[in-house]
């Protein structure tokens, strides 16, 4: 692989040669077509050049440094089965750029520890922005999690994750994920169908994520015998969620009082996730009547609660969705 050099400063290049032990894994590491290397370049201006298990990179000092880091990264994660894509080249990228976090996922507890991951059934989940990475580190910490952002940052998709894989173990019992029926824009009343049919597709994207983690049959087969339910909130009213990993999404639209009941259905050996845009309320009232934005101003610095904030910078979907998140909020609207 050969292509034009990307201009840099005279007097400002540095080189550097990576070779790789494991030929096998360069074919996955660049990419069909050189797809990752290509993406490299295009977002740090960096120069690739590999011959055999040889990578040259050239640039500035900061971009070989970068791309080193990266090309390493995912060199690791492909030795220990991780798909690799653009995107997660792009968050790759964005890790490395965060000194603070240098090595955390690689051995965040010394010599020879395990990264930083979430393992189901179906694939792995490592952290792809720096908040992430914190998010995953508070599931493991702290019996309640709030997780506030925009959407495409991973709030629930980390947090389904992350419950599957503590039933999976044995360490919880049960997986309860819970939406508030809330119209944004439409009417309830209108749809078609009995009331579970009425309030699935307000669940969908909780069901969505548990799909991507377990087999469908085992899915079913949990939903089935109850160790996995999926529910509206008005469901948990008088319920005392013991042994379980509960997860609240689309909490902004939950009303103050509607919060209160949620948080103290809390159980003994229990994890509960909060899930959030605060900046996304569709409840009448809007944001001063969201629970969300009132539990969070009355719980934040409690012991064993924590809140993870993420923002536009921590979207992981297309790039053209941090782009909207962007624009709609940089206006009023």
């Amino acid at each position: 692989m050969s292509r034009k050099p990307v201009p840099a400063q005279a007097g400002d290049r540095s080189r550097l040669e990576l070779l790789f032990d494991k030929p096998q894994l360069l074919s996955t590491l660049f990419g069909q077509y050189d797809r990752n290397l290509v993406a490299l370049e295009n977002r740090l201006g960096v120069y690739i050049t590999a011959r055999g298990n040889r990578v040259g990179l050239e640039g500035t000092a900061e971009q070989v440094a970068v791309a080193r880091d990266v090309l390493n990264d995912l060199y690791a994660r492909i030795g220990r089965g991780d798909e690799v894509d653009t995107g997660l080249v792009d968050a790759s990228i964005a890790m490395a750029a965060e000194p603070v976090l240098h090595g955390i996922i690689r051995a965040d507890a010394g010599p020879g520890a395990p990264p930083i991951m979430i393992r189901t059934r179906k694939k792995t989940i490592v952290p792809r922005t720096p908040a992430q990475a914190h998010y995953m580190r508070e599931l493991t910490a702290n019996d309640m999690i709030f997780a506030l952002g925009p959407a495409g940052t991973g709030k629930t998709y980390v947090a389904v994750a992350q419950a599957v894989a503590q039933l999976i173990n044995g360490s919880v019992q049960r997986l309860i994920l819970s939406r508030p029926a809330v119209e944004a824009g439409e009417r309830l009343g209108f749809l078609p169908g009995d009331m579970k049919e009425k309030v699935d597709p307000y669940l969908r994207p909780l069901y969505d994520a548990l799909y991507d983690c377990l087999p469908a049959e085992q899915v079913e087969r949990r939903i089935a015998s109850g160790e996995i339910e999926v529910a509206p909130i008005a469901f948990m009213r008088g319920r005392t969620l013991a042994d379980a990993f509960v997860i609240l999404d689309e909490a902004q639209n939950t009303t103050q009082a509607q919060m209160k009941m949620f948080l103290t259905r809390f159980g003994q050996n229990s994890r509960m996730v909060i899930c959030g845009d605060p900046k996304q309320v569709d409840i009448p009232g809007g944001i001063a009547a969201s629970g969300l934005g009132d539990a969070v101003t009355r719980l934040e610095g409690v012991e064993s609660i924590s809140i993870c904030r993420f923002t536009v910078g921590d979207v992981v979907r297309h790039p053209i969705v941090g782009r909207i998140v962007e624009a709609y909020e940089g206006t009023d609207g």
